[in-house]
């Protein structure tokens, strides 16, 4: 059971605390409610530079990383098509440095056409190196596009085409900043050796004087029921072939989460899940499968991916995955197979549950869904799971005509 205290200040900004006195480390967390979806359509890959340009100095401080070095610290950030979140871990001790830095670069960045152009280069050639030139790189470019004909997940979180970040001006950034990086779109989570008094204190003197800016109101298009299945085909310098299949899944919040999640793990979740017993070890189809899904806010994407053995069709390769997902939609599967995931996820939560870092980070997201409490009921939610309820999912979500097909063939 993770405990936590919970305060909001008069400008919007919500405060989770979470004391642990078994660590003289602290852990200020700062999630901010915007990620790739809230960007316009013609202005992508906006709050992943953002994750770039915040570390690029702000209003009072040039330098983000030599003050938080020397007070021992460590920071690191991520972007997602639907949040982004920005942590700190450094000695306890030294909490009010954390609570500085964070708080001067909500307050404001150090806009300039000189930061700007610094990180607009980082990004282009990450764009470059890992999507454009990088065997299968534009795969999920292509998914997205193919899998969405109107939500924004249709493009990833490093921007829909290399022109919008490159185009990019200072007058779009100051705009996008001042609209979403804001303390009423935002949650602060302080945890490790700290007292919620001290922080409350901490949290009123940095952060209170802020202005609250306007709640960001997310109002984005709905995807359409799939009703057709898609399918493409590109031909690249590739080592193998590969075949990427997707299919429409609920959201997040969605009551038929937890069984969809243990249903990726039964079809492949590793060495021991179907799929790979099945189309790997038996019939020497694939080199390696794998099946997934990315826990997206709104509806997302069931997938499953995988490099074919060099000489197998990939058609042949396809149908036989389609047998075992006919298997897993035609037969309940056993109460030990559905243990032994269960018992799996158990597991990985209680991993992640004895880090404060992880805790932290677990607190403001669910926050975000809703209620940081929520974290405490999610294996009670993995546990109702029934063989039944897995089954449905299956044939609910892996329909063809709920289909997105990508075969991305080696052209050499």
């Amino acid at each position: 059971m993770i405990q936590f205290d919970r305060f909001t200040l008069s400008n919007g900004l919500r405060v989770l605390v979470h004391p642990d006195s078994s660590t003289p480390m602290a852990v200020v967390n700062v999630l901010y409610n915007v990620g790739a979806r809230d960007e316009d359509p013609q202005h992508t890959g906006f709050a992943h530079l953002f994750e770039h340009l915040m570390f690029g100095g702000s209003l009072h401080i040039p330098d983000y990383d030599e003050p938080l070095q020397m007070a021992g610290g460590e920071n690191n950030a991520y972007t997602t098509n639907d949040l982004t979140n920005y942590y700190i871990q450094l000695p306890a001790d030294n909490l009010e440095t954390a609570f500085w830095l964070e708080s001067d670069r909500m307050l404001s960045l150090a806009f300039s056409e000189k930061s700007l152009a610094t990180q607009r280069k980082v990004v282009c050639e990450e764009f470059k190196e890992n999507y454009l030139n990088k065997p299968y790189g534009d795969t999920w470019h292509k998914m997205r596009e193919l899998a969405y004909q109107v939500h924004p997940y249709r493009w990833m979180t490093i921007g829909k085409e290399l022109s919008h970040i490159e185009k990019a001006t200072l007058a779009q950034v100051k705009s996008f900043f001042f609209k979403h990086y804001t303390p009423c779109n935002a949650i602060l989570v302080v945890a490790g050796a700290v007292d919620t008094t001290y922080v409350k204190r901490l949290a009123e003197k940095w952060f209170g004087d802020i202005p609250s800016g306007l709640r960001y109101e997310r109002s984005l298009p709905a995807e359409p029921v799939q009703t057709a299945a898609r399918r493409l085909t590109i031909e690249a310098p590739v080592p193998l072939d590969m075949l990427c299949k997707t299919w429409h899944m609920g959201a997040r919040q969605d009551l038929s989460y937890h069984a969809t999640d243990l249903l990726t793990d039964i079809l492949g979740g590793g060495a021991s899940s179907r799929l790979y017993h099945a189309l790997v070890k038996e019939q020497q189809l694939f080199s390696s499968i794998d099946c997934y899904h990315f826990a997206s806010s709104d509806p997302g994407l069931l997938t499953i991916e995988g490099k074919l053995v060099k000489g197998v069709s990939i058609e042949k390769a396809e149908n036989a995955l389609q047998e075992q997902l006919q298997k897993v939609k035609d037969d309940l599967i056993s109460e030990s197979e559905l243990q032994k995931v269960k018992n799996k996820t158990e597991s990985m939560i209680a991993f992640e549950d004895m880090s404060v870092m992880s805790r932290a980070a677990s607190l403001a997201y669910y926050e975000l869904l809703g209620d940081a409490s929520d974290m405490n009921k999610e294996l009670g939610k993995y546990e109702a799971v029934t063989a039944e309820s897995i089954r449905e999912q299956a044939r609910t979500i892996c329909r063809e005509e709920n289909s997105n097909t990508l075969y991305y063939l080696a052209s050499n």
